[in-house]
């Protein structure tokens, strides 16, 4: 993945006053008081969760328009966002973005809330979305997004993006950091504020595995003069540490999934054999070209003498240094010196020719052993634009690179500038073991070259594998690395066969300057589970987390490069795993909820990307309710079959069984306020429902008095009074008040439970529960229950439509599943949208217990408890 420094960036924030009306800029920022921004980072392990939360009051005595802008960074995946007005939430959930963008376009038509989040700069991308808030009304405004921190240059690097564009009463910066190797350094500046400030806003401190970083400057602070009304707060703040290194090797394992991180210290530098390929065509000319030449030079004063390298020119034609690669000697460097300083620019753009010569260099130095035998080869190559003369296609200069190159070495490319075909030198690299990195226009565009030249200068390894025992390990991420640069680290995810394993192992092989090496690390299970206690630094299944962030990351990097099916696959991997751990990524989109009517959509974060052609299949709707009645609702057919379940209060019900997925639902029928033996004309409901999933450890019980939540041991309970959405990794719980509750796990997985609310002193009816699926196609084709069996397609047909008893009821023959039924058209109601009268669904009635329709008989159903 490209990333201008390796950074792992917390974030970026703020918000205030859309001026992008003109009309507005004359009124006064004081109308809109943004009164709270609070950035909140949990660090486990490199793994970064980040809360941006923005809170504001409209005192003007209109409505106004409040907008929420955040810089985050371009390596993170949001995973949440909700807008909370006057108490009322609007939770966010991830869609397939083509699903999503026919939702925003009508959002949008219909001038609602929307957003997006672009690139906006070197390391971020800038996310922003406003919305019309009512005169003396609240809003708040939550942001959730996570990010790898990558080790660069020996330390882990959080970035934040500061610029809340007035004078915030509660503004904080907090970051809790758990690495169970222990923190060996922790620093933290900021490029906006005075040394003396900062020192006295500011708080930091580590010991052992935890760390510690405040930044709360109060309203005189934040002035920019003593008197001013304007914000200080404009630029950079940054979190930097590194970790203990007693061993080169560390892997932590947490329910059933690893992560082993890799870097070696102290080891002799492999020599290197480098070519530098340089767009030299007149559009290279000036600035540019003058700073290529000064980040060149600088970069021959630390090329070392045991390497070797050469310089390779290319505009129409092609030019070079030397006829051969030539030792970095200094009498080599100073003529090289001599060589830079002349280079001048005019004509064509002639890539392919350019860096088919760099890589015939290379293999030729090694076919004729004038290079060391333990050396390593890289080329870099540097231009500003596209193709223009000589081999100009992209897709066959990419082949004839990857052709030349054979696996043997990386390629990285520089693109210098805006205006170029980035995705080509992107995916080239890509292909060929290396990446690219957009080097842009700015007063400091050599030491950007210097930068990245800086992260490929000292291989201490080369042609690594991490390997572990055989049959041990599952859905491996990326193991093998051409290269091994000192200050990064190598980091390897998967899962584990058996969860119950009493030791790990993990074996990594290279090559190093002197010999091949081999670094071992075992693991006891019980000390590394008692090392990860440590509960308030650990937030949530961090380690499945992680998993799942590199292998989208990993999957979407071969996407670029994939064709046909291969390409259908892995679009398909990564559109799965983004959906299911709820991430933003180039292929979904993030839209909102609102409350009130959970089919209203709009179109809230959307990550740059191309979206792909994966489209996961359309749901029926599913849900029983009233008496209680069960209603399928068959798309393919324009039609609902329902039928009724008679049983004794008390009863409880499978509704739902998944023992792929984990799923339960269970429902625990209750009669009248007055006890009716006669199931003839007794009126029976769901009072209670169970809805668990075992993988998560999850258990959720529903009533009509409440709602409790068990997440393992720990316990949460919300009244029906209550407006409220509860948000945890995979899982989003969203309580409207006295009205419905809207439970999702991840995308493909949505429940709505109704709450059927009489008068109090009635004296017969009880307060009940309406039970509805309405998406369902992340469960596994093993899914069961008196409403699960119907998850799944199936066929019917009626015929023989004939009067009833009842003029308005006509009665039908049904073949279904090997059974001929009679049944009666009828309607049930379905009361998702309107609470109080629900919406009319016609349907084909199933008599006796839907016997005939439903596998085996209903007496098959019982269970003994909820859970």
């Amino acid at each position: 993945m490209a990333s201008a420094h390796w950074s792992c960036l917390i974030l970026a924030l703020l918000s205030g006053l859309s001026q992008q009306l003109e009309s507005f800029l004359e009124e006064k920022v004081h109308d809109i008081e943004v009164y709270s921004t609070k950035i909140s980072c949990k660090v486990t392990s490199r793994f970064a969760h980040n809360v941006v939360t923005t809170k504001a009051v409209n005192q003007a005595n209109a409505s106004k328009e409040v907008s929420f802008d955040v810089e985050l960074p371009k390596t993170a995946f949001i995973t949440n966002f909700t807008l909370t007005i006057d108490g009322v939430t609007y939770p966010g959930n991830v869609k397939e973005k083509e699903v999503a963008k026919k939702q925003y376009e009508k959002a949008v038509s219909q001038g609602k809330t929307a957003g997006l989040v672009k690139a906006s700069g070197r390391k971020l991308e800038k996310f922003t979305v406003s919305v019309n808030v009512a005169a003396g009304s609240k809003v708040t405004f939550e942001l959730t997004y996570e990010e790898l921190l990558k080790r660069h240059k020996g330390k882990y690097e959080m970035y934040l993006k500061v610029q809340p564009k007035q004078l915030v009463k509660d503004f904080e910066i907090e970051a809790d950091i758990f690495e169970p190797q222990g923190i060996s350094m922790l620093n933290a500046e900021a490029s906006f504020i005075t040394n003396d400030v900062l020192g006295s806003a500011l708080t930091k401190s580590f010991s052992g595995k935890k760390g510690h970083v405040s930044f709360k400057p109060n309203l005189d602070q934040q002035r920019s003069c003593p008197v001013c009304t304007d914000s200080l707060l404009d630029g950079d703040f940054i979190i930097t540490y590194d970790v203990n290194r007693v061993s080169p090797a560390n892997v932590q394992v947490v329910n059933g999934y690893f992560v082993h991180f890799f870097a070696p210290e102290g080891l002799p530098m492999v020599p290197k054999n480098v070519v530098f390929v340089i767009d030299v065509s007149g559009s290279m000319s000036g600035r540019k070209l003058q700073q290529t030449k000064d980040a060149l030079l600088k970069i021959l004063e630390d090329i070392k003498e045991t390497d070797y390298l050469n310089f390779i020119l290319f505009s129409g034609g092609v030019t070079t240094w030397k006829d051969n690669l030539v030792q970095a000697t200094p009498e080599n460097i100073e003529e090289a010196r001599t060589f830079v300083r002349g280079i001048e620019a005019a004509g064509m753009t002639n890539i392919n020719d350019g860096l088919l010569r760099g890589i015939s260099m290379l293999n030729k130095a090694r076919e004729e052993n004038t290079v060391p035998e333990r050396s390593t080869s890289i080329v870099i190559m540097l231009t500003d634009g596209d193709a223009n003369t000589g081999e100009s296609n992209p897709s066959k200069i990419q082949e004839n690179v990857r052709n030349a190159i054979n696996g043997k070495f990386p390629l990285y490319n520089l693109g210098f500038g805006k205006y170029l075909n980035h995705n080509f030198l992107e995916s080239m690299a890509l292909e060929n073991n290396g990446f690219a990195r957009r080097i842009y226009e700015d007063s400091d565009a050599n030491l950007q070259l210097q930068g990245f030249y800086e992260e490929v200068a000292y291989p201490l390894l080369t042609d690594v594998e991490v390997e572990y025992p055989q049959n041990a390990i599952l859905d491996l991420t990326k193991n093998t690395y051409q290269h091994f640069y000192d200050g990064s680290e190598i980091v390897v995810a998967g899962r584990l066969v058996d969860e119950d394993m009493n030791n790990f192992k993990a074996d990594v092989k290279g090559h190093g300057a002197i010999n091949d090496l081999t670094f071992t690390e075992e693991v006891d299970m019980k000390e590394m589970e008692k090392a990860l206690q440590e509960q308030d630094y650990i937030f949530g299944n961090y380690i499945e987390r992680l998993w799942a962030y590199l292998t989208i990351e990993q999957l979407l990097d071969k996407r670029k490069n994939a064709r046909g099916d291969e390409k259908e696959n892995l679009t398909a991997q990564a559109l799965d795993l983004s959906l299911k751990y709820h991430f933003v990524t180039p292929l979904t989109s993030m839209v909102v909820t609102k409350p009130e009517d959970f089919e209203n959509q709009m179109d809230i974060a959307d990550k740059p990307g191309e979206a792909g052609s994966y489209h996961p299949p359309a749901a029926p709707s599913y849900y029983v309710d009233g008496d209680p009645h069960f209603i399928i609702q068959v798309p393919e057919k324009d039609d609902a079959i329902c039928f009724n379940i008679d049983e004794e209060p008390g009863t409880v019900l499978r509704l739902i069984q998944d023992p792929v997925t984990g799923f339960t639902v269970n429902g625990q029928i209750i009669g009248d306020k007055k006890g009716n033996s006669n199931p003839e004309t007794r009126k029976t409901y769901f009072g209670k429902l169970g809805i668990a999933n075992a993988q998560m450890d999850f258990r959720m019980e529903v009533t009509p008095e409440s709602i409790t939540l068990w997440n393992g041991a720990a316990q949460s309970t919300f009244s029906w009074m209550d407006t409220v959405t509860v948000t945890q990794d995979g899982l989003s719980v969203m309580i409207n008040r006295k009205k419905n509750m809207v439970v999702s796990f991840g995308d493909g997985v949505t429940f709505v439970v109704v709450l059927h609310q009489v008068w109090k002193k009635h004296p017969v009816h009880l307060d009940f529960l309406g039970f509805y699926v309405v998406d369902s196609h992340r469960m596994s084709a093993q899914t069961h229950g008196l409403l699960g069996q119907f998850f799944h397609p199936f066929d019917f047909k009626v015929s023989d439509i004939r009067p009833g008893s009842d003029p308005t009821k006509p009665h039908a023959t049904m073949v279904v599943k090997n059974h001929r039924l009679t049944v009666t058209r009828g309607s049930q109601k379905d009361y998702r949208k309107d609470i109080n009268n629900g919406m009319k669904v016609t349907c084909w009635f199933v008599h006796n217990n839907g016997q005939g329709l439903i596998d085996g008989v209903h007496r098959d159903y019982i269970v003994s408890s909820l859970f």
